[in-house]
């Protein structure tokens, strides 16, 4: 099969040589030499020769034979390596389909239509591996964000079936599958190195190594995350040069206080009715915002000790401190619409219609086809301001990838091997970081693309968390959903303290059989 861009034609000496022959035969310069004549032929015979064919002719005739026969004959070259087992048969995993499955792609498994070199560089890549080791990968969306974790478990304890699987699951919920045996041990996996750049780069390594196992994956770069996204006509309206939030953020001096300085700057009565009509801050609930202000500020929910063991980090004063500025943010600056009939996720539209001048969300929602996208005004993009005690920083939630332990381990390590294939950058691309593409297709400005969102990818400023590894612990409606203009951080820390120290316990006693 003929890979456009990646094989080498390679063309006989001897072809190239008739190729050069030719060229000079069918050049005009008077500097060319005539070629030597071994014999002399007849006087009459030259004379018929002459009178019969022009020289020119004769010239035209040998240049068109000449040519003729220098047509190459090429032969490709793959650039790819063909990985051997230990008897130097070529990898054969026998026509299996890997399916991977998730809540979001298409459901009939149709992959888009590469739209760059990159994407198209990738999509020869995974033709040829899937040709040569004889499997293909698609991408099907078969659940939903809130029954995948069900499903897993069903499939799992089930038995399975003949299908072969990668589930993407969602890190806040794949506590009680660690618990219960479900997800298989990659680590025993020697197709997959863990100590591979694909998998240290996002620190997938740490995060899902609990117990001596290895038990979900994540391929090359991690996805930013939770941001704040600004609309720049309604700063401009407050007297705020939109461009001088990259500059800070450049300087160093966009901090917590920064923020709340612009917050009450933006923050407005348009009409003088005693009514706030430009809010601050859209988001949903301070769910998203407590745990990047939580790590940002050195803190913590859940740690993880030096021999792996969870540990309580609640009221870490780092943590504490977090706290407190979560809720003033929701107290003083987050837009509550109390409509009976609100979607839960009504903040963006008052985002998208100009109500909030600010939206903590995640990257995604710049996207094509994102919330950002259907905005008339032009948006920036800036990270979550950074706290006295840190850095900018965001917490990476990339949707974990495993394996059924239903499955035995030449399947596992057949689904392993294709996996990692499939998500291989190609040669070329090594560094290349793919979710550059989104970005651009999407509605971030320059200075978003080329300054801060490849700031969150790196491991300076971005980190992982484990409280979606403790079993039966729901950050969410455990503790950040219930923030709002009249909480207390100490009663909702006093109410949940107890609970949560019973699941790190219970989690480590499992983890530690």
């Amino acid at each position: 099969m003929k890979k456009i861009g990646m094989t080498k034609k390679v063309v006989a000496a001897m072809t190239m040589a008739a190729m050069t022959m030719s060229s000079l035969a069918g050049c005009g310069s008077s500097n060319t030499a005539e070629p030597a004549q071994t014999e002399e032929p007849a006087a009459d015979t030259a004379a018929d020769t002459a009178a019969e064919t022009p020289a020119a002719d004769t010239t035209e005739a040998a240049a068109d034979t000449t040519e003729a026969t220098a047509e190459p004959e090429e032969e490709e070259v793959s650039e790819y390596t063909v990985l051997t087992d230990a008897n130097g048969n070529v990898y054969d995993l026998g026509g299996m389909e890997l399916i991977i499955r998730d809540w979001w792609s298409d459901a009939e498994g149709n992959a888009p239509e590469p739209a760059n070199a990159f994407e198209e560089a990738r999509q020869e890549w995974r033709e040829w591996a899937e040709e040569t080791y004889n499997f293909t990968v698609k991408e099907v969306g078969m659940s939903g964000w809130d029954t995948t974790p069900e499903d897993y478990a069903n499939y799992v304890t089930g038995g399975g079936d003949d299908n072969a699987y990668v589930f993407r699951l969602r890190d806040d919920a794949m506590g009680d599958a660690l618990a219960n045996g479900l997800m298989y041990d990659l680590s025993t996996l020697d197709c997959l190195d863990f100590s591979d750049p694909m998998f240290t780069k996002n620190k997938c390594n740490v995060q899902y190594t609990i117990g001596g196992g290895t038990y979900a994956m994540y391929p090359n770069n991690s996805e930013p995350r939770l941001g704040i996204f600004f609309n720049k006509r309604l700063l401009t309206d407050a007297g705020i040069d939109p461009d001088s939030l990259y500059d800070m953020v450049a300087d160093g001096t966009w901090t917590w206080d920064k923020f709340t300085e612009i917050l009450d700057q933006v923050q407005r009565d348009t009409d003088n009715d005693g009514q706030i009509d430009v809010w601050g801050l859209a988001a949903n609930g301070m769910n998203n915002i407590a745990p990047v202000a939580v790590v940002g500020n050195g803190g913590a929910f859940v740690g993880k000790d030096a021999s792996g063991n969870f540990t309580y980090e609640l009221e870490s004063q780092a943590t504490l401190d977090a706290l407190e500025f979560v809720n003033t943010l929701g107290a003083k600056y987050y837009f509550v619409h109390e409509g009976p009939d609100d979607a839960w996720d009504h903040y963006k539209e008052e985002f998208q219609n100009g109500t909030c001048v600010f939206l903590a969300e995640d990257t995604y929602c710049g996207y094509e086809g994102g919330i950002v996208e259907t905005m008339d005004d032009e948006c920036g993009f800036v990270p979550f301001p950074k706290s006295p005690n840190g850095d900018y920083i965001n917490v990476w939630s990339n949707n974990p990838e495993c394996i059924p332990a239903c499955y035995d381990a030449e399947k596992a390590w057949n689904i392993a091997f294709a996996w990692k294939l499939y998500n291989q950058l190609p040669p070329g691309y090594e560094d290349y970081n793919s979710y550059q593409s989104n970005w651009e297709k999407g509605m971030y400005d320059s200075r978003a693309i080329n300054e801060v969102l490849p700031m969150l990818q790196t491991p300076e400023h971005g980190t992982v968390v484990y409280q979606g590894t403790v079993p039966q612990l729901q950050l969410g409606s455990d503790f950040t959903w219930n923030f709002s203009a009249t909480s207390v951080v100490s009663e909702m820390v006093d109410a949940i303290r107890d609970t949560w120290k019973g699941y790190i316990d219970d989690a480590n006693a499992a983890f530690n059989k």
